[in-house]
């Protein structure tokens, strides 16, 4: 099985977890608090990987036993368990092997999604609520859990902004292949010449920040401003002031949120909104003094897609960065993108 290193080491990983267990011995290992959680952390991280790698293994041999008895008694019901068995655990290896190319430090963090249409009124508005109804398909085939931080809605149709929180095992590591500009090509269903249209929509994926995470928000540097929510939530939503703006001068973020009908609620989900964008403005500040930004996240601007969704003259969704095209348009809509996400991992150009 292969890793972000290449074979995955799984006596390299067991002797991870002894170096970190010993260190947990120490008496002075608490003196720190956020240093210790951190490594129980990586030893639970390790442990997981290690134990799916056995059970993998261990439905490997069970399979081959199986497939021994299946051809000494030539029973066709065995036959047919036998496959389904190879095919399920062809799908866990798939899953093990793309999981075990996220090394990242934030990999493993739930992931905040931001989309916000480009020039273009409506019609990028509609192409921006196509790709939020995407990622929360997408989710649901993963088994995530999704949580609405904000939506506002188009004046016609569409949106003029989303974020969703992505609970999940890697999301941000998988999500973060989406981070960039995203391009739709189709026949307009707003034009009543029926012409092709060009539209852009950004996506912005962010590490969720834990709260052992340090990030200083300074109250004088931080504008709280309320107001009262729009679109849909009913009439307590729409008359009260519970939706919640946040400006933070110093970099100049600016954070809405108005899912919930308590304003406390919209603030604390907005200040993990910010705090997780102020982390990840930090890292790219860290990686720019190194010199290690990678070619994608230069490119996040208009006319510099990542991946372009063509539905006239004809089918195709093609990322620029890996090559990938895939000819069934609308399986990609449903949420099918994981051969993307795949390709970007896989793609030793690409890393962060």
């Amino acid at each position: 099985m292969r890793s972000s290193g290449g074979i995955f080491d799984l006596d390299q990983r067991r002797q991870t977890i002894l170096k970190l267990e010993k260190e947990s011995t120490n008496p002075k290992f608490w003196d720190n608090n956020l240093s210790a959680q951190a490594t129980l952390k990586e030893i639970a991280t390790e442990k997981k990987w290690v134990e799916t790698h056995e059970k993998l293994s261990s439905e490997l041999e069970d399979i081959a036993e199986l497939y021994s008895l299946s051809a000494e008694e030539n029973n066709p019901e065995d036959e047919k368990e036998l496959n389904e068995a190879m095919a399920e655990l062809s799908r866990s290896v798939d899953s093990f092997e793309t999981n075990s190319l996220l090394s990242g430090p934030d990999d493993f963090r739930d992931a905040l999604v931001s989309i916000h249409p480009g020039a273009g009124g409506t019609e990028s508005q509609d192409w921006a609520s196509m790709l939020f109804r995407m990622y929360n398909r997408w989710c649901e085939r993963k088994g995530f859990t999704v949580d609405l931080l904000d939506y506002q809605p188009g004046e016609e149709a569409g949106l003029k902004s989303a974020t969703i929180k992505v609970k999940g095992e890697f999301g941000f590591g998988l999500l973060k292949a989406e981070s960039g500009v995203h391009r739709l090509v189709r026949i307009s269903p707003f034009d009543s010449n029926s012409r092709r249209h060009t539209s852009f929509a950004s996506v912005h994926v962010y590490p969720v920040v834990e709260d052992n995470v340090e990030i200083e928000i300074k109250d004088e540097d931080l504008r709280i401003d309320t107001y009262r929510a729009s679109g849909a939530g009913g009439q307590h939503v729409n008359k009260t002031s519970s939706a919640i703006r946040l400006t933070h001068a110093p970099s100049g973020i600016v954070v809405t949120c108005q899912s919930e009908r308590s304003q406390h609620k919209n603030k604390e989900a907005a200040m993990t909104v910010l705090k997780s964008r102020l982390y990840q403005l930090e890292l790219e500040k860290q990686a720019k003094k190194m010199e290690k930004f990678d070619k994608n996240k230069k490119k996040i601007e208009w006319g510099s897609q990542i991946r372009s969704y063509v539905f006239h003259p004809y089918s195709m969704v093609k990322d620029h960065r890996t090559l990938v095209e895939v000819g069934n348009t609308q399986a990609v809509m449903d949420g099918d993108i994981d051969q993307f996400i795949d390709a970007y991992l896989s793609d030793p150009n690409l890393k962060d």
